[in-house]
């Protein structure tokens, strides 16, 4: 979790990070009605997402990282392992809260909606083709985008995504994605200009162990 919340008191990226960093008392985003909660954050993963994420330690910066994200100029790239023969794809899509779940949101959500669009690159066919690794780059950031997009749109839901993915029936399939206490989807890659120094940075994140275990199984069952 990146932040408290209900039921998540503690435990959290943003506990961690008030207990070990340097975090300005001005971090808090005054326009955010919890920004006492989350100070820092301008952006998060999903819970059970790994990889990198960025936080800003001061006003300015947090300022500067808003506008940058606001305007759809930062590197975000993902990687994803889904089921089934993913394609290449941009899909441009309304998304909001699913219509009769309020868990899960959706591309055939009603009433308000908001723009998502998520460009799918194949990287790797695994399995005989029965899975597929993807890179997933963004160019809006919605609560589940990527999940979303790739289930309802592509046909292709995430391994070991209990909320959008269902039940894997392909046998295989299903004993390696028991291994996941969590879905396949990782945020490999973030990049932008430095809002104070100008400076353009670029980081990745590794894959972590569960991933990269359950990818390797997944090649030894065959790739093409």
């Amino acid at each position: 979790m990146v932040h408290p919340s209900r039921g998540h008191e503690s435990g959290t990226l943003v506990n961690a990070l008030l207990a070990h960093a340097s975090i300005a008392d001005d971090a808090a985003d005054e326009a955010d009605p919890d920004g006492a909660l989350r100070p820092g954050i301008v952006h998060r993963l999903d819970k059970d997402t790994s990889g990198v994420l960025v936080v800003a330690r001061t006003a300015s910066a947090r300022e500067g990282l808003k506008a940058l994200f606001s305007r759809h100029d930062i590197e975000r790239e993902y990687r994803a392992v889904v089921v089934g023969e993913a394609a290449a794809a941009t899909y441009d899509t309304p998304f909001g809260r699913h219509p009769t779940d309020r868990l899960r949101f959706s591309t055939k959500a009603r009433g308000v909606t908001r723009r998502a669009v998520t460009h799918v690159r194949p990287i790797e066919r695994l399995a005989q083709g029965r899975a597929t690794l993807v890179a997933c780059t963004l160019e809006t950031g919605r609560t589940h985008q990527i999940r979303v997009h790739l289930c309802e749109c592509g046909h292709t839901p995430v391994l070991g995504d209990k909320l959008y993915g269902g039940r894997v029936r392909d046998p295989q399939l299903a004993s390696i994605a028991a291994r996941l206490d969590r879905h396949w989807l990782h945020a490999a890659v973030l990049g932008f200009v430095h809002p104070i120094t100008g400076e353009r940075m670029r980081f990745e994140a590794a894959l972590p162990q569960e991933l990269s275990d359950v990818l390797d199984a997944l090649r030894s069952l065959g790739s093409r």
